[in-house]
Parts: structure tokens; sequence; C-alpha cells
């Protein structure tokens, strides 16, 4: 499916506010609301709309500190990152994992209540991990700029 305008601007505004109401958004992209509605369906249906999230403050919920850790891995071989994405992906304070080209073999991202309570998830998720020969993190003093908003309008 080809994106057009209207689409680029539907993706946009319900990226910065997913709760808004058919009639709002309607409203925001120039289209009548069972216009709106019909290609809202279709971009779900389509898979460019992949979910509607509530997106819950860390400071809130007592986990302010957001922790990076570049894991180095043993081996290359299929066994070893399937094990280890397999056990990664259960462990709850990890918010994100990345595959990576360049000196680390993953990027996580970590959230934690503070330094001793990363200390806990170190000792027992992150050192049990199988197949890490290498760890390091690095703890993020403050959150310059941070957006879930994909960048629907450039080609």
């Amino acid at each position: 499916m080809e994106l057009d305008g209207i689409d680029r601007r539907l993706l946009e505004v319900l990226q910065r506010a997913g709760r808004m109401s058919n009639a709002d958004l309607s409203e925001k992209v120039n289209l009548s609301p069972s216009a709106c509605h019909r290609r809202v369906q279709r971009l779900e249906k389509s898979g460019f709309i992949k979910d509607y999230v509530a997106l819950v403050d860390p400071r809130m919920i007592g986990r302010p500190s957001t922790v990076f850790v570049e894991i180095t891995l043993s081996g290359q071989a299929d066994e070893v990152l399937d094990a280890f994405e397999r056990a990664v992906a259960r462990i709850p304070d990890v918010l994100e994992c990345h595959l990576m080209a360049g000196t680390a073999d993953y990027l996580l991202k970590v959230v934690a209540r503070d330094t001793e309570d990363f200390a806990r998830i170190h000792r027992s998720s992150l050192a049990t991990l199988p197949g890490v020969a290498q760890m390091q993190s690095s703890f993020a003093l403050r959150t310059v700029f941070k957006t879930t908003a994909m960048p629907v309008n450039q080609t």
C-alpha cells in the first residue's frame, strides 16, 4: 500500500494524540469523519499502525533511571544469538534490545529505580544471560529529547 499525504498526516496526528476522537481527527486532516475512519482502519489493517498504547511516565512509577547496556557475546552462532534473544526478552526491566553492527553485539535499554536497583538487575538477570562475554553499562544523566513519533512526512 502506498501512503499519500492524507495517510501521512493521519499517522503524524495519531502518533502525537492516539486517543483523539475520530471527529477531532477528521477535522485536523480535513476529511469527513466516515472517510477518516475508513482510512485509519485501512492503515491498521495494512500494518502501518501496529497498536495503540499508553506512554507511562517512568518517574511516576519509580523507574527514573535509564541505563544503556552494551553486550558482546562469546560467539556468533545462531544458537548463541537465539538463546540470548529468548532470555533477554523475558527480563521485564529491559525495554529494548537491538542487534548491533560495531563493537557490541547488542544494545539494551534498561529502566531501574536507582543504581542499587540496577545492581540487582545486573546480578539477577543480565549476568545470567547465556553467551555473554562482556558487558558495559552507561547511565543516562538526563533525557534531552525523546519521542515515539516516526517521521512519516519525509520521503
